[in-house]
């Protein structure tokens, strides 16, 4: 059984020196810092608007502009929460289109490129693997209800799927694949995607199926596929903002 992290909810941190620290994966929900230097502070959650509690700096709730600047910044992004068939594939040719432009930027970049990390991230190359798993998870197992649809070099999340009914960690390679190899099934679940949606239509959006990490939990197709959307646009924005990073390294 893995130990329960330490609990500091609810506390007040009275003149405490926290600059340069590092927070991942913590719940920082419900926050309030009065009086505090923040200049320089850098706040990532992929969760900001869906969350639907806000951001409020100095009184303004600014997540609805942070999501306006992010839907300019990333040309079909805002079509990510379409509900309709002919939107969700409008959305998901979007979404293609980004990612061959991006693969393409960070192919020209110095060989292994693709294989670094920033600041403890996923590796282009493991975030495509990701990609690929998060496809099998939502399309594969949840919508197609396939009791197998992993391939081999999908890579699940930290966690080591722990806490998921959905995959098994083992069954995922260990040794990292080459780029044209991920590129080759990666290519395979976008068309999978595309495929999908081509003959999807508002009856089948609205059919039931089970949370794939909780089959407890009820889900349509269409959160299903909203959910796919969201992966893949959160990590594009990562894999931007990294390569970014690597390419101003030099």
């Amino acid at each position: 059984m893995s130990e329960q992290p330490e609990s500091l909810r609810d506390q007040t941190f009275l003149r405490r020196d926290l600059s340069g620290s590092r927070f991942v994966g913590c719940d920082l929900s419900g926050v309030v810092v009065r009086g505090g230097a923040i200049g320089g502070m850098e706040l990532d959650s992929p969760w900001l608007i869906e969350s639907g509690e806000g951001l409020v700096v100095n009184g303004v709730d600014v997540a609805p502009y942070v999501d306006e600047v992010l839907n300019r910044r990333f040309p079909g992004r805002v079509l990510r929460t379409d509900t309709d068939p002919e939107g969700l594939r409008h959305a998901w040719a979007a979404l293609e289109q980004a990612w061959a432009a991006t693969t393409e930027r960070a192919q020209a970049l110095p060989a292994g490129t693709v294989t670094e990390s920033v600041d403890g991230e996923w590796s282009y190359l493991q975030t495509m693997r990701h990609l690929i798993m998060a496809t099998d998870t939502w399309l594969g197992r949840a919508v197609l209800e396939r009791e197998q649809p992993y391939d081999p070099l999908g890579l699940p999340h930290d966690d080591g799927g722990e806490g998921s009914a959905a995959y098994d960690h083992g069954m995922f390679v260990t040794q990292e694949p080459t780029l044209a190899e991920v590129l080759r099934v990666r290519g395979e679940r976008q068309a999978m995607v595309r495929d999908f949606l081509a003959d999807a239509d508002a009856a089948l959006l609205a059919e039931a199926r089970k949370n794939p990490h909780a089959p407890q939990h009820e889900e349509t197709v269409l959160s299903c596929v909203q959910t796919i959307l969201e992966e893949e646009w959160e990590h594009h924005r990562y894999a931007v903002r990294d390569l970014d990073a690597l390419a101003a390294r030099g």
